[in-house]
């Protein structure tokens, strides 16, 4: 059989005091006029028993269940996202906090279960996470808790983590311009022709943004823009391959690491060597991009960091404003003049 749950009267009864001291001196309560030697004897008797609160019950008492929800699509079970997973949870460990892990498949039905399932655990919070940044579908349905949106907005949540996108594509051109590269850029995965009136995602459009201002501002064009939808290897292979068959680039600033992972192995079967002739700059700083050689420069996404700030968010509900944090650099071979 099953044994038996240790409960406050079993330490205050082991302790010789009774249920109300024992619980004052266990809840941290200040000023409870209770001898030092009351102290010791309680800390001793639930430390002998094995003494746990029990969580639920001090939920129907304060309205804190020390929990809260971590509700994504994909986070969980890939591994390019999987900070945030990683950042929320040491922040919840720090705050005394549990964290529940939802995942959804970006599934409705799934995404309402979730949020239910979170509910019904009385969670202090919830926290919806996107693998990749984009608006965020939040079900449409009663949530009387807080909410941050990580990685994602919505128009019904304003709380939100994000990444300086702005700042990050602007990043993009100034290594470029750093390294005297001033002719012959080309954009890869976007044409602004060929996408007039589609929509990616509100933190894409601000990447697009930083970086078209800082080649305005450096005076620089685009050699040429070249457009998929998907931005997956074979898309960035596929669209190397066209270009070097009529051009032969200075540059590719390339709109996320694996679209530069297709591009290094069209590049990889010409004459072209990378950083010589062909220089490389992206985003995202995907695993894979140090083990290319050489290294890819990418402008990271902070990760760990937005799920540090997504839970700090959440535990503090006097903050209004969200955040938006800077993205790194990281500097390897695939640019001249940056650090190997």
């Amino acid at each position: 059989m099953p044994k038996k749950r240790v409960t406050l009267a079993d330490v205050a009864r082991l302790a010789g005091l009774s249920t109300t001291a024992a619980s004052m001196i266990l809840t941290g309560k200040p000023d409870t006029r209770l001898s030092a030697d009351a102290h010791a004897k309680v800390h001793a008797a639930a430390a002998s028993l094995g003494y746990r609160p029990n969580v639920a019950a001090r939920a129907l008492r304060t309205d804190k269940s020390r929990s809260i929800a971590f509700i994504s699509d994909y986070v969980a079970t890939t591994r390019f996202a999987s900070g945030l997973i990683r950042g929320a949870l040491a922040a919840a460990e720090e705050a005394k906090h549990v964290m529940l892990v939802l995942e959804t498949g970006g599934e409705p039905a799934r995404e309402i279960q979730a949020v239910q399932a979170a509910l019904d655990r009385q969670v202090d919070g919830l926290i919806f996470a996107a693998m990749r940044a984009r608006e965020v579908f939040v079900p449409d349905v009663p949530i009387n808790a807080p909410v941050v949106m990580l990685n994602g907005t919505s128009a019904r949540f304003p709380l939100s983590v994000l990444p300086d996108e702005y700042q990050g594509g602007r990043d993009a051109v100034r290594l470029l311009t750093e390294a005297e590269v001033d002719s012959n850029i080309v954009l890869l995965g976007h044409n602004a022709d060929d996408e007039a009136g589609l929509f990616r995602s509100e933190m894409i459009t601000r990447r697009l943004a930083g970086i078209r201002d800082a080649m305005h501002e450096a005076g620089l064009t685009f050699a040429a823009e070249l457009s998929c939808w998907n931005w997956e290897p074979d898309q960035g292979y596929k669209l190397t391959r066209q270009l070097l068959a009529t051009k032969r680039p200075s540059a590719l600033l390339c709109l996320n690491d694996r679209l530069a992972f297709g591009a290094y192995q069209a590049l990889a079967e010409t004459d072209l060597a990378i950083p010589d002739d062909v220089a490389l700059v992206s985003f995202d700083n995907d695993e894979i991009a140090s083990y290319l050689r050489p290294g890819l420069t990418t402008i990271a996404l902070p990760h760990e960091q937005m799920g540090r700030a997504a839970v700090e968010l959440l535990l503090r509900p006097e903050v209004t404003a969200g955040a938006t944090l800077p993205m790194p650099i990281i500097q390897r071979g695939s640019i001249r003049n940056a650090v190997a």
